[in-house]
This record gives C-alpha cells, sequence and structure tokens, in this order.
C-alpha cells in the first residue's frame, strides 16, 4: 500500500492509480514533518504558495487514508481489477489506471467508492468523471458530506479549500465530457491524447486536420524557429503542437493554461528527428482559433452537440 489512492499489487510491473478519488497526501519527507510540526495554519499557508490552483501536500487525513486502505485489504489474498474505458490503461506517470474490488462476506466491494463514502476522498473527476459508476461515486460523497466524516469535517487537519477544488475539477470535467462525446460521434476527427491508440489514429491522418484533447505542460517560444507547446501523453513523451508564427500562439493565450486541458485543431505532420533518429508526429496549427481552452462562458457557446461554433474551431 503506498497511499489512500495508490496501491501495488502483486503480478503487475506499475502500481495502481485508483480511478475517481484523490487522497490527500501522506508524510514521505522530513522537511514536510518539520515544517508540519511548526504549526498547523502556517505550514498550510507554505504549502498553497502563491499558486493560483489549490496544491497537494501531506496532512494527517492523508495518513488516515492510507490507515484506512490497509485496513479494508488485510486479510485480502486476492482482488478484482477492472478498467474504467478500454482505450485508457496508463497515467502520465505510467500507472495503471483501475478500480480495485475486493470480496467481503461474498460481496465484491469497490474500495475507490467505499473510501469516498468515510470521506477519506472526494470524488475525483479532474480527469474526467466515472463512466461505470458516477452515480455511485455521487452518492458517496454525498453522505460523507451530510455525515461530515473525514474530510468533510470541521475542525481536523485536512485541505480547507474543498470548494475551490471542486469547481475547478467540475468545470474541467464537463469540459472532458463535452469534447468526449463528439469523439464518439466523430472518432476520425477528435482524438484524446489519453488513449493508448492516440498515436496510431494520428499516424493514419497525416496531411490531415483533426481536433486533440490534451493538458499543456509545456510551452517554448521560438526566436528564430518555431514555437511549441507541449501535450501531455506519458511522461517523458510528450506531443508537440507547432506554431510557426509565434503571434499566433500569443493570440491564442495557450501560454496561460498550463496544466489545464485544451482543444487544437491543425494538420497532422511527420518529420525526421535528427538528435533522436527517429520519425515523429506534430500538430501544425496556422491560426490562433484553432487552440480551444474551455471555460465557463465557453460552455453557454457550444451547440447542442456539444461543438463549438465553427469560428472558435475551425481556422484552416
Amino acid at each position: 500500500m503506498i497511499d489512500g489512492d495508490t496501491i501495488k499489487v502483486k503480478g503487475l510491473n506499475s502500481s495502481l492509480r485508483l480511478l475517481a478519488i484523490d487522497a490527500e497526501e501522506t508524510f514521505k519527507h522530513a522537511d514536510e514533518r518539520s515544517a508540519f510540526a511548526a504549526g498547523w495554519d502556517g505550514y498550510k499557508k507554505k504549502m498553497r504558495g502563491g499558486g493560483s490552483r489549490p496544491a497537494k501536500f501531506a496532512t494527517p487525513l492523508g495518513e488516515d487514508g492510507k490507515k484506512y486502505a490497509q485496513a479494508f485489504f488485510e486479510g485480502i489474498d486476492s482482488v478484482r481489477l477492472e478498467r474504467d474505458h478500454p482505450g485508457e490503461i496508463r497515467d502520465y506517470y505510467n500507472r495503471y489506471l483501475a478500480y480495485v474490488f475486493a470480496k467481503k462476506d461474498g460481496q465484491w466491494i469497490n474500495f475507490n467508492v467505499e473510501i469516498v463514502r468515510v470521506g477519506l476522498s472526494p470524488y475525483f473527476v479532474k480527469y474526467g468523471r466515472s463512466r461505470r459508476f458516477h452515480k455511485e461515486f455521487l452518492d458517496a460523497q454525498k453522505q460523507a458530506q451530510e455525515a461530515k466524516v473525514g474530510i468533510w469535517a470541521d475542525g481536523k487537519m485536512h485541505y480547507d479549500d474543498y470548494p475551490e477544488r471542486l469547481k475547478w475539477w467540475d468545470e474541467r470535467e464537463q469540459s472532458i465530457t463535452r469534447f468526449e462525446k463528439v469523439m464518439e460521434e466523430k472518432p476520425d476527427q477528435y482524438i484524446a491524447l489519453t488513449r493508448w491508440d492516440a498515436m496510431l489514429k494520428l499516424e493514419q491522418k497525416v496531411g490531415q486536420s483533426v481536433t486533440i484533447l490534451g493538458a499543456v505542460t509545456d510551452v517554448k517560444f521560438g526566436e528564430k524557429g518555431p514555437s511549441v507547446v507541449r501535450l501531455s501523453r506519458n511522461r517523458g513523451n510528450d506531443f508537440e503542437v507547432v506554431f510557426f508564427d509565434r503571434d499566433v500562439l500569443l493570440a491564442s493565450g495557450v501560454q496561460y493554461k498550463k496544466g489545464e486541458y485544451v482543444q487544437v485543431r491543425g494538420t497532422v505532420n511527420k518529420y525526421r528527428d535528427n538528435y533522436r533518429n527517429l520519425d515523429k508526429l506534430q500538430l501544425v496549427v496556422s491560426l490562433p482559433g484553432q487552440v480551444l481552452a474551455p471555460s465557463p462562458e465557453l460552455e453557454e457557446l457550444l451547440d447542442d452537440k456539444g461543438q463549438a461554433p465553427k469560428n472558435e474551431t475551425e481556422g484552416d
């Protein structure tokens, strides 16, 4: 057991990142423990720093989440692992994505849902909602909130910004869900980089226009050459979106979206990376309107099929 939302299973070469949950962090480093020992309020402020988004850091409730997981699986010799979607197998850090079930009193119990029910994790939709157990997670979280247990309890040492976190995650989830709905209708034109077969589909679209979905990991401004926006696939293997006109990138506003999901429409291009001696794929963007960074305001403009107005996404 690593913590409340990450476990190891004998026979697998990678750990499991449990779907739809995000338990608070456990204390893993001496500097965390010393900062915490100096006082809870000061510790929270230091861990949050000056970031515009809520931060993840170790808390006593994170330790409780790990203890709950250890107790849940105590004496269990075998578990059942299930995926949420056949196209999503691993996360950015190459961990398997799964729901984990344990057999208790003759019934298979979904641990992911139960840790939400006891208040040691929120229902985590930052990377999309649970396609299979959405209602179960909502019901479990409502029970925990009404009972004011775990992270929903007053006076305990846990994150105090869950309203902010839930709002942020919910906005991202809505954008992802809309994209996936359109992708189901037009699988040859819309591609999510989180799917295991994303590169295979892009390979088939060289020279053609597609719309992709991915989270911005880095932005590199070119002084003499092209500017590049990297979208997350897996660690060390991000996908490049290329802007040969730097002003187009600046006008798109994507440089302010690090860590956020964006939709980008462009032409799939294959080139030779002489440094690594291999062929690589990239997406070439020529107009600012080809980059769509969903927001609550933009959601109001989306039509009833989940598509943006033509001038918002079409630029080629």
